[in-house]
């Protein structure tokens, strides 16, 4: 077995590619961890492989992502039986949309569901209509590995070190200490009319943004260690022109124009000198 839990998940904007510069751009000591827009939750489960988590609370505001957690920190060998069920469906376009169009109201076969159709689905994305509906595309994977019992249960044992919840992210206003360490990985805001960053069925705006800031800030006055991952949009760099920034650079798949997916400007945002 590996030693390292690795991301469940495939997530649009996710930071598996990138986990090495944040990891090293993080706090060298800190408390408690916190991850508001948790994702596929690179960072956390790279900060856990070293030694680096005493305790995590982790929240997204989409509920079908973390009820996957919780199956997954408390149901594990539950999840990797129905997901095996789930490998025996024929891998084509007719299977993906039945099981897309069912709702099943238990958790576990919920989060089986979402693996899924995470695995299967075009891109990884998670999408919803108007109507909060499920309606990313087959993806035309040849092989998508559906259950990775190994990893399921590394995570398992990663995510008993964690708090987890599904509320707005200022819920951290309320938790955060001096001295704990919060990364911020929103819904970026966007540099063309082409970017996706719709997540859920309520965007995240240019208000969200500036109220994300607010929030920033006051937890920098607390003495919280703060770093945030946003795209290089003017709106960004104006915001947080108070503090340090780093540019990275990041592939991105998803785009409706293929000429315009490749390496894309980031930037990394923090309150300290690492």
């Amino acid at each position: 077995m590996s030693e390292e839990a690795k991301p469940l998940v495939k997530w649009a904007g996710g930071k598996r590619q990138l986990v090495d510069i944040l990891f090293k751009s993080t706090p060298i000591e800190f408390n408690d961890y916190y991850e508001p827009f948790v994702g596929g939750g690179a960072l956390f489960f790279k900060l856990y492989s070293q030694n680096k988590i005493k305790r995590a609370y982790l929240n997204d505001y989409n509920p079908d992502l973390m009820n996957v957690y919780a199956v997954v920190k408390s149901r594990p060998n539950e999840l990797i039986e129905e997901l095996k069920v789930h490998g025996r469906y024929p891998n084509e376009k007719a299977a993906y949309y039945q099981i897309r169009q069912n709702e099943p109201e238990d958790m576990v076969c919920q989060a089986a569901r979402f693996v899924y159709l995470n695995r299967t689905g075009f891109n990884g994305l998670y999408r919803v209509n108007s109507k909060g509906k499920f309606n990313v595309p087959y993806g035309r994977y040849k092989n998508p590995k559906i259950c990775d019992e190994e990893n399921i249960l590394l995570v398992s044992e990663a995510l008993k070190k964690a708090v987890l919840s599904n509320k707005d992210f200022e819920i951290v206003r309320q938790q955060a200490k001096p001295k704990d360490f919060v990364y911020f990985d929103p819904p970026y805001h966007p540099i063309s009319k082409t970017s996706f960053t719709s997540y859920t069925k309520a965007d995240f705006s240019e208000n969200e943004q500036v109220r994300l800031r607010d929030v920033y800030s006051e937890l920098d006055g607390r003495g919280a260690f703060v770093m945030l991952s946003n795209s290089s949009a003017p709106l960004i760099t104006e915001l947080y022109s108070n503090y340090q920034t780093q540019n990275v650079l990041a592939r991105r798949a998803i785009n409706c124009k293929a000429d315009k997916r490749g390496p894309v400007n980031e930037v990394l945002v923090s309150n300290w000198r690492s």
